[in-house]
């Protein structure tokens, strides 16, 4: 049995959209932008499951609970991506190429600025866990089955300690006022990017209903079709039983 440690006191330390299961699992999941059964996901046997939908203060959460607790090995993203944030790919950049001068190297997302983490923090997380990525994949069953086998490739606890780390979201607006400061049109930008997400997800849903209407009337039509053709055939054979009478 791989050996395991105790995570850091009142763990999960950082509050945030996630559900937390066995401590001593060795995977947690990331659904990213999509709403899964993420208590589902935790009686599978993750540790943590949640969303994460912004590539600044979000990550930050997600790393201080991870570290906080040795037995996390591995970190399955899934789900779908966030538009705009694009918080996966922002992640997958940060365990690769870590921080410069605030900012994450290689990152896509609008506002990749990390305010909380240090360079300690961040090197633990590279050190620490591994990541696995299927995103795109909402499947609960290929889900689970990826964890059952992470799960079995556990090469238990980090060797070191529970690191703990101070995410402050409430001191003037967290890692997007430290951006701003940057650059005061940050701010701007994160706002049209959540306009744009919300009118995306307006479209995506009208497009839906929009399909779904007419694939009824589709429908429709092709049973007005069949039921007159069974009309007519019916018609026919009796046609052709009275004219054998004659």
């Amino acid at each position: 049995m791989a050996d395991k440690k105790s995570p850091a006191t009142g763990w999960p330390l950082v509050k945030g959209d996630f559900h937390s299961g066995d401590a001593n699992s060795p995977v947690a999941v990331i659904t990213m932008g999509s709403h899964l059964d993420e208590q589902g996901i935790c009686d599978a046997g993750a540790a943590m499951c949640g969303s994460c939908k912004t590539e600044n203060l979000g990550l930050e959460k997600v790393i201080a609970n991870y570290i906080a607790n040795p037995n996390i090995r591995f970190v399955l993203l899934c789900g779908t991506e966030v538009k705009g944030h694009l918080s996966a790919q922002s992640l997958v950049a940060l365990h690769k190429g870590g921080v410069k001068d605030g900012r994450i190297v290689g990152a896509e997302g609008a506002i990749p600025f990390i305010e909380n983490l240090n360079d300690a923090a961040i090197k633990r997380f590279q050190e620490q866990v591994s990541i696995v990525n299927i995103m795109e994949t909402e499947d609960l069953n290929a889900i689970k089955a990826k964890i059952n086998e992470l799960k079995a490739k556990d090469p238990g606890a980090f060797a070191a300690d529970p690191l703990v780390v101070e995410v402050k979201e409430a001191a003037a607006g967290g890692a997007e006022v430290a951006a701003a400061g940057a650059n005061p049109q940050f701010l701007e930008i994160e706002k049209r990017l959540d306009k744009i997400e919300k009118r995306l997800e307006f479209v995506d849903a009208e497009v839906a209903q929009r399909v779904g209407r007419k694939i009824g009337r589709d429908i429709g039509i092709l049973y007005g079709l069949v039921a007159g053709l069974v009309v007519f055939v019916m018609l026919l054979f009796m046609l052709q039983k009275l004219m054998a009478l004659v």
